[in-house]
């Protein structure tokens, strides 16, 4: 299969890279033997599972943010030891293991942007719209894969890692800080009025980044593949 995730090179160059790189391999050497990269893999995603139910939850009550930040970690250990696994055991099986990782990533993304969007901390609206652009990315991520062989997992020193402990932090100050979760800010838009809380602010700050970056992510991309392929000369040599 050309072009696959077997030899395309994995770019990672987040902050936490070399570290979480050292404590993956510690983990992934101390893994009793029933443990599998599949197993691990459905970990992760009961992971998302808790992370959403934990934002739903959180409408009712905000001590549910607490179980969101506990799924945030679970969600970690499932999806980032599972490749680990893979290579410490030398079990890669790299289309199988390209297909299911990416097929789990999809829904475990949906399933936490929605569950985001359902915590009554935020639009719907918005959580939608930043779960668009980070499919869009995640898409980009995977044609790069294939056509240059480059599996780009970090973007301004941020991976997924970061993103999760962002967004434990996030939960730890809106759990703790009263004023916070009640602030709100109302304002007239096209003759909609509109009320606006602090997660909805940064939820706009977070999709303005990930359009940011995508479009200059595209912006390099295009130029390289112009240079790869280029348009061919007319036989009339015009």
């Amino acid at each position: 299969m050309e072009g696959n995730k077997a030899d395309a090179v994995r770019i990672q160059t987040s902050v936490l890279n070399e570290l979480e790189k050292k404590v993956l391999i510690w983990l992934a050497e101390r893994q009793p033997k029933w443990v599998t990269s599949d197993l691990l893999t459905y970990i992760g995603t009961f992971g998302a599972a808790v992370i959403a139910a934990g934002y739903i939850l959180s409408s009712r009550n905000i001590n549910f943010l607490w179980l969101s930040s506990l799924g945030f970690v679970i969600n970690w250990y499932g999806d980032s030891l599972d490749g680990t696994l893979a290579r410490v055991r030398k079990t890669q099986r790299p289309i199988y293991g390209y297909y299911l990782d990416h097929t789990i990533d999809g829904i475990n993304e949906v399933m936490i942007f929605i569950g985001v969007g359902l915590s009554g901390l935020i639009h719907l609206e918005i959580a939608l719209l930043a779960l668009v652009m980070y499919l869009l990315m995640t898409v980009n991520v995977s044609i790069n894969a294939h056509l240059k062989k480059e599996f780009k997992l970090t973007y301004a020193k941020m991976g997924p890692t970061e993103f999760r402990i962002i967004m434990i932090l996030i939960n730890t100050l809106f759990a703790l800080i009263r004023p916070l979760r009640d602030f709100s800010h109302s304002f007239t838009l096209c003759g909609h009025e509109l009320t606006f809380g602090a997660l909805d602010y940064i939820g706009i700050v977070i999709v303005a980044a990930l359009a940011l970056i995508y479009l200059t992510t595209i912006r390099k991309d295009i130029k390289e593949y112009a240079e790869m392929d280029p348009m061919p000369k007319r036989k009339d040599g015009c």
